[in-house]
């Protein structure tokens, strides 16, 4: 029978001793005579110690741990840490995959308490000449400064090495070579129009609703039925999934008549299912190229099967990724000004921003600097503009199209 993944190395009993063991990475451990609760106590610590470590042994050699040993040790705890409520890795994964290759790279072989702050400043170098920009250097040279606390707390560094790291600041704006990003600003909407010949009504609705509610490109890609309340004038979306979920805060989206509009056509059949896919948006685009075709369908053409196993096959949801790319796509096709979907939701801020105040804003994007007090505050104010918008608010206030 195979063994479990999840069984604990058993306590057992020594034979030629008497005295009670375990076996753990393949190393015998005795506990002292077999039954008695000071053998049952030392193997519990030992077995916890165990775990803590990942299902292996505290390094005790901390001087002999090399960098590869190091980062792969990290790599698997990262795989475990860094997942999602769904069970999906993070984006954070990929992030410490990049910070983690120059290391690899440079320093593989060596030892890890060799590594100081003159080898980290030459991994930061290694970054400026790849061309990354400044902040972008300072985040890869925090997760390499995480990757060493990690680990001094799992024992297979001495402390005096994180330390050191530490005394290593970030890189200041116009002190370094590195290359400065513009901040992220709103993008036209009359740029935004642009592209709508070229994407697919499923994308042109995720764009439609974060300019109307200043959602992150994440949470509208994630949305379904299930999790919309469609109660009352608002319809109120608590994406399962976001920014900050893993801290315990809540996120809710409200969804107005306009983008109820928007989303009803899409709220049909399994409402476990994600709004938005990318499998429908093929048919669609299949159908309309059919009905667009001037010639007729040949016989050979008529004959032709769907492969039974593609290489690549649409998926039931759009990720923050193919969202992304399916907009570049259409600013190439479309060859006007390049934005993101990032973007978007800055537009949104913007108008949120000018019309309501900084505070409303904050509730709506989901920020948490503003206070209790305020939080409620602006939260109920912007459930009375949403009730009150397909009446006398609009005519009082016409530019306030926009709002969903």
């Amino acid at each position: 029978m195979p063994k479990l993944a999840n069984s604990l190395p058993k306590y057992r009993r020594h034979k030629a001793s008497g005295q009670a063991i375990v076996t753990l990475d393949g190393k015998d451990f005795y506990l002292g005579t077999y039954g008695t609760k000071s053998s049952k106590v030392e193997y519990d610590r030992l077995i916890a110690e165990w775990l803590a470590n990942g299902r292996r042994l505290p390094q005790v050699d901390q001087v002999s741990t090399s960098m590869e040993e190091l980062l792969a040790a990290y790599w698997k705890h990262a795989e475990r840490y860094y997942v999602g409520l769904d069970g999906k890795p993070t984006n954070e994964l990929a992030s410490y995959r990049q910070a983690m290759k120059p290391l690899r790279a440079l320093y593989a072989n060596t030892p890890a308490a060799n590594f100081g702050p003159l080898a980290l400043k030459t991994v930061r170098e290694q970054f400026i000449a790849n061309g990354l920009a400044r902040k972008h250097i300072n985040q890869k040279i925090g997760r390499i400064k995480r990757i060493f606390k990690w680990g001094v707390e799992n024992e297979l560094v001495p402390p005096a090495v994180f330390q050191a790291l530490q005394t290593v600041s970030g890189l200041k704006r116009g002190r370094t070579d590195a290359k400065e990003t513009a901040p992220i600003e709103p993008v036209s909407e009359a740029i935004v129009e642009a592209v709508k010949p070229y994407v697919a009504s499923e994308v042109w609705s995720m764009i439609q609703l974060q300019l109307l509610t200043g959602m992150r490109s994440g949470e509208v890609t994630a949305i379904r039925g299930c999790d919309i309340t469609m109660k009352g004038n608002v319809w109120e979306y608590r994406p399962p999934f976001h920014k900050t979920a893993y801290q315990g805060k809540e996120r809710t989206i409200f969804f107005g008549p306009q983008a109820q509009a928007i989303l009803k056509p899409f709220l049909v059949g399994d409402l476990e299912a994600f709004v938005f896919s990318p499998r429908r948006a093929m048919e669609e685009r299949n159908t309309k190229r059919r009905e667009s075709r001037r010639t007729p369908m040949t016989p050979s053409q008529a004959k032709r099967r769907p492969k039974r196993k593609p290489q690549r096959t649409p998926g039931e949801r759009y990720t923050s990724g193919s969202y992304g790319r399916a907009i570049a796509y259409a600013i190439k096709k479309a060859e006007c000004e390049h934005w993101s979907p990032h973007q978007l939701r800055h537009t949104a801020a913007t108008k949120i921003r000018d019309q309501f105040g900084l505070e409303a804003a904050q509730v709506i994007l989901g920020h948490s600097r503003a206070d209790v007090t305020q939080m409620r505050y602006c939260k109920n104010l912007w459930m009375r503009i949403f009730e009150n918008q397909a009446a006398s608010l609009v005519v009082f206030i016409p530019s306030m199209n926009w709002i969903p």
